[in-house]
């Protein structure tokens, strides 16, 4: 913050000493560049080395943070006095995973995928033939595995669930699928405990899945829930894009299994000749993560047990050998943020005009993971999550992208509207009134191929029925790479941004009613 927006603070607390209704303007202005450079450089410097979840980067980011909200006048959260929340993260990933027909080698993520935390440690073995078994299903009222054998051979069954020709189940006989459709590890429990070899899944959505789940594919599975024993309970097994399956199999033979099933609502099955070979091997690790949190607390005795919590993860990709991914914008730049925007309500609760309600701020970790401290903070939420009337999430908002070339004034907006149509008009006002960026809807789209609502830490809020509005630059050509680094980000921008979001929380927190959900998750 700088000197004169010191001396402004001092006048407006000689003025407004009594009077909690000071404009917010003045606390928004002290969202400033410099200081939102200084925060950034920091923790892109290299003694971070990327601050990936688990190391010793991430553990001295989490400490700078700390420091930061301390500093700033925020107070621990009661069972958190470091300002920490910690997080145990157990990590299972691919040391290799090779699958090849007639020797080709083929490639995963375009031609098949798998889990590691639904495979056991290691697997090899070659096929020549298969059973391809309709749908795999093992149910009182559609059973597959009836009258096959599949003891020590491989398996290959579609996605989903039979359907007549008006796609109703034949499994559930109505309109509604059954959950041998929305849960597939019923499949390869089934396929394990009829003695399968391994299980081969049809997936006939493998694009659109392959983008959602990549991470979780790519890097590793992590998770704080307890290892599921995959070598005790799943069948070795994979998904294949259906291009795949033409070229492995006699594919004319399996349609024609499958129309059948479809037709009649009876299991059928059909053998296959094959030259496919597989092999993988995964490693396990324990990761341990935290959550930074600090808080103001409200103002009004009738409703400073009510939260908006303000969030931004501080994790990113760390180092692969000498390189290091400093990720500035992904997501230094809504870390910083955050940090501004804390002091800014710090400076307004020492002038006597904060906040009636109460602010959490939380950094979160594990969010390159899969969302996981947020995921572990909505599980053991430091507020009870009946108290939190709101999330809002700032993940990238450093960079211009290409379709915004001539007006880096602007914001993408997802999820205002999703849960509360007054969250989405409190936003739209406050924009109105005081930063007059451009708010752009496009990824808040159900349609949205990105998927980018389901992609950053708001969505652990969402998911359990609390409003959120998720702002984001969206993509650019260093995404994910070394070259995301502090000297691309236009802080002018970030400034603005970071006021947009501040008097979005002040309405929030300093209206009279809490906003209500109006719409279904």
């Amino acid at each position: 913050m700088s000197t004169t927006w010191s001396l402004l603070l001092l006048a407006a607390v000689s003025l407004n000493a009594q009077a909690p209704t000071t404009s917010p303007a003045i606390f928004a202005k002290t969202i400033e560049p410099a200081t939102l450079k200084q925060h950034l450089y920091e923790l892109t410097s290299p003694q971070y080395e990327g601050r990936e979840t688990g190391t010793e980067g991430q553990r001295k980011a989490a400490l700078y943070l700390s420091g930061t909200l301390a500093k700033t006048g925020l107070s621990p959260v009661k069972g958190f006095e470091n300002y920490q929340q910690a997080i145990q993260f157990h990590s299972q990933a691919w040391k290799n995973n090779k699958l090849s027909d007639k020797d080709k080698g083929l490639r995963q993520l375009w031609d098949y995928y798998s889990y590691p935390g639904l495979n056991g440690t290691n697997f090899q073995q070659n096929f020549k033939e298969a059973v391809f078994l309709g749908f795999g299903i093992e149910d009182p009222r559609y059973n597959d595995y009836k009258k096959a054998n599949v003891k020590g051979k491989l398996v290959v069954v579609y996605d989903g669930e039979p359907v007549d020709a008006d796609g109703r189940s034949w499994v559930t006989k109505g309109d509604s699928m059954s959950t041998w459709s929305t849960d597939y590890r019923r499949k390869i429990r089934s396929a394990r405990a009829n003695g399968a070899a391994a299980l081969f899944i049809i997936d006939r959505n493998f694009k659109e899945n392959v983008q959602t789940a990549r991470r979780a594919i790519v890097n590793s599975r992590n998770s704080m829930a307890p290892d599921e024993q995959p070598d005790l309970n799943y069948c070795p097994n994979l998904f294949m894009n259906p291009e795949l399956v033409k070229q492995a199999f006699n594919s004319e033979q399996i349609i024609k299994t499958r129309d059948k099933i479809n037709k009649k609502g009876k299991p059928a099955s059909s053998k296959l000749t094959c030259d496919l070979s597989w092999e993988f091997e995964k490693t396990k690790d324990q990761l341990n993560g935290s959550n930074v949190l600090g808080w103001i607390e409200g103002s009004d005795p009738q409703l400073k047990n009510e939260f908006l919590v303000i969030t931004a993860h501080y994790d990113h990709l760390g180092k692969r050998g000498d390189d290091i991914y400093f990720g500035a914008d992904d997501n230094a730049s809504g870390t910083s943020t955050v940090l501004e925007i804390a002091q800014a309500f710090a400076e307004a609760k020492k002038a006597g005009a904060g906040p009636r309600r109460s602010v959490l701020i939380m950094l979160v970790s594990g969010e390159e993971k899969g969302l996981l401290g947020s995921q572990y903070y909505a599980q053991h939420p430091a507020i009870p999550l009946a108290q939190t009337i709101a999330n809002l999430n700032i993940d990238m908002v450093g960079r211009v992208d290409k379709k915004h070339a001539d007006n880096p004034n602007y914001i993408y907006v997802i999820g205002a509207d999703r849960l509360s149509t007054q969250l989405h008009e409190i936003n739209e006002t406050a924009n109105a009134t005081y930063t007059k960026l451009e708010l752009d809807y496009k990824y808040n789209e159900e349609s949205d191929p990105n998927r980018y609502y389901y992609r950053s830490d708001h969505y652990n809020f969402a998911k359990n029925g609390i409003p959120v509005i998720f702002y984001f630059n969206g993509d650019h050509d260093d995404y994910h790479r070394t070259s995301d680094t502090p000297d691309k980000i236009n802080y002018e921008k970030m400034s603005i941004i970071g006021q947009l979001v501040f008097h979005t929380a002040w309405e929030l927190t300093n209206r009279d009613q809490r906003i209500v959900v109006d719409k279904k998750k």
